[in-house]
């Protein structure tokens, strides 16, 4: 058996660093941010995109790009919000009416359902 010398060990080429910033587009303002503040700086990780379209929303009154709200609307009372994920949402609707007794419904891209009182 013979002992490996220099050459069978060889430095692999250099690789550019990987840049796997998510960016968040919005054809209504006409820009597209990378979200590199909220995962440098506010420590977001996985939720930076959800808070960045939050942030937006709040700023702005419209979603970005491909953010489809869950929208949930109380059908006797003004009372309603909008959510990112289905679960909050539902249970939005569920504990509304429940503590009132009115109907709720839960609307998101072309469906709608209703959460009873009953």
């Amino acid at each position: 058996m013979s002992t490996p010398s220099d050459d069978d060990f060889q430095t692999p080429p250099p690789t550019a660093p990987i840049d796997d910033t998510p960016t968040v587009s919005c054809s209504r303002c006409g820009n597209e941010w990378d979200l590199a503040y909220e995962l440098d700086e506010l420590q977001l990780g996985n939720q930076s995109v959800e808070q960045f379209a939050l942030d937006h929303h709040r700023h702005t009154g419209h979603f970005p790009d491909d953010v489809t709200p869950w929208v949930v609307s109380c059908r006797r009372c003004p009372d309603g919000e909008q959510f990112l994920s289905e679960g909050p949402a539902r249970r939005w609707a569920r504990t509304h009416a429940r503590h009132t007794r009115h109907d709720v419904a839960i609307e998101h891209a072309d469906e709608q359902h209703i959460v009873s009182a009953e």
